[in-house]
């Protein structure tokens, strides 16, 4: 176990320290900068459909070389996210760069189609994780297989490392911007101008499930039509505990909200992680409290944390105004290569 403070002490000169845009203070900025501002780069992709041993799916877009030994990255979205989002694609094109295979996932329902059963995705939904790298591995047993998450993404990987141990089938692993504890994040995200975020991820979360319930009504499956409207109406839903305590937990097996932000938050999962894996977070995410950070003791000896000052949540931007650079695609990247040559 280790912690860094890449912001103020020296790094290799391979990976220089992130120095945050100096036009972007605070968190919000950072935050807010990639999904208003930034260009995503386009990339040619093959998709292909998992089908899943419960008959649902999961879309996977692939980019890099075919070649089957070559080192292969999956990489996890976060919350209402899908491939498609700027920091997927960002990371996706640096990796091919360095000669990596990369495949990013589509938790279900978030590929631009509605999954095909009530079940949605979650912050606890590592036995999706493990069905899908299951089937990396027998698609290319010679490829080394690393992982990254963002965010909810984030919370799964680390979630799935501890429950799996020694028998991780990954070589290394990062996280980023994790909500490690998802009932204090419930709580910091409903304060100050985070609401504004609240408000958007509501938005988008109701109409996650309105577009599953049409999919039912057309398909005429009264069955899964009849669990959705069982669990209430989807009016008056303004934060995290009032979705989750509503829909997730009780459509996923859980209690309640609060049992289901206990059992699915990663940070209960880190002493249990076997490899190499990097925590990448920053102490002015406005989705996350300090607190809710771990403490070096709560970490492996596998585990290193690089908390740093600032960057907001999956933001890290550096450089100028005319010229942004994006510390998470450099820093990945060499941390996963680094020792493999």
């Amino acid at each position: 176990m280790s912690v860094t403070f890449p912001d103020i002490a020296a790094e290799p000169e391979t990976s220089p320290a992130f120095a945050p845009a100096w036009w972007l203070p605070g968190g919000h900025l950072q935050t807010l900068w990639n999904p208003f501002c930034r260009r995503s780069p386009a990339l040619p992709r093959r998709r292909e459909r998992l089908w899943l041993t419960d008959g649902d799916f999961i879309d996977l877009d692939w980019h890099g070389p075919h070649d089957p030994a070559t080192p292969l990255a999956l990489v996890l979205h976060g919350l209402t996210g899908s491939s498609s989002s700027h920091y997927v694609l960002g990371l996706q094109q640096r990796l091919t760069a360095k000669g990596w295979a990369s495949v990013a996932i589509n938790w279900r329902g978030c590929s631009g189609e509605p999954n095909l059963l009530p079940r949605a995705y979650h912050s606890g939904a590592s036995d999706d994780l493990a069905e899908v790298i299951s089937h990396l591995r027998a698609s290319r047993p010679l490829a080394p297989l690393h992982a990254v998450g963002y965010s909810l993404g984030g919370n799964v990987l680390l979630k799935y490392l501890g429950e799996t141990g020694n028998s991780a089938p990954l070589q290394k692993a990062v996280a980023v911007s994790v909500p490690f504890r998802l009932d204090q994040c419930a709580d910091r995200i409903g304060l100050g101008f985070s609401r504004v975020y609240q408000a958007h991820f509501m938005r988008e979360m109701v109409g996650y499930v309105k577009d599953k319930q049409r999919l039912f009504t057309q398909q005429g499956a009264a069955d899964h039509l009849s669990a959705l409207e069982r669990l209430g109406s989807l009016k008056g839903l303004r934060t995290f505990w009032d979705f989750d305590g509503r829909f997730t937990a009780p459509l996923h097996g859980y209690t309640d909200a609060s049992d289901y932000y206990r059992r699915a938050s990663s940070r209960y999962f880190l002493p249990d992680i076997r490899i190499p894996t990097l925590l990448i977070q920053a102490e002015d995410d406005p989705f996350v409290f300090r607190h809710s950070i771990p403490d070096p003791a709560e970490l492996s000896t596998t585990t290193t944390l690089e908390l740093h000052r600032s960057g907001g949540h999956v933001g890290f931007v550096e450089g100028s105004p005319t010229k942004p650079r994006y510390y998470l695609e450099r820093r990945i990247p060499e941390w996963l290569a680094a020792g493999s040559d």
